[in-house]
């Protein structure tokens, strides 16, 4: 089992890629594929077949994964596309533990 930098409702940007630059918020992640879904990126047509009488086929639009290594969190602070770092901190007598921005003029701490 291979561990990811990103986790759903992660905010990223593309770093690599035919949509290098756009940036989109995760939907689903795979740690052990080491892919991710985002959404908006990474569109590809896909053909439907109809499953009960009536409904319609077709092709439609879904986001397909591409590599967790493509993308790169941005910080909530400071909106920068950064690499995550960890930390632990300790609360109410709990040591939990926290991605941080490595910006060097940042810094932040997010879940």
């Amino acid at each position: 089992m291979s561990k990811v930098h990103v986790k759903t409702g992660d905010q990223v940007i593309v770093i690599n890629g035919k949509d290098r630059g756009a940036r989109g918020k995760v939907l689903q992640v795979s740690p052990s594929e080491g892919k991710v879904i985002v959404e908006g990126i990474n569109v590809a047509s896909k053909h439907v077949k109809p499953r009960k009488m009536g409904e319609p086929g077709g092709i439609i639009q879904a986001e397909a994964a591409l590599y967790a290594s493509k993308v790169q969190v941005i910080c909530p602070k400071c909106g920068r596309p950064t690499r995550v770092g960890h930390v632990t901190v300790e609360e109410k007598g709990k040591t939990k533990k926290m991605r941080v921005c490595k910006k060097a003029d940042c810094g932040a701490k997010f879940e």
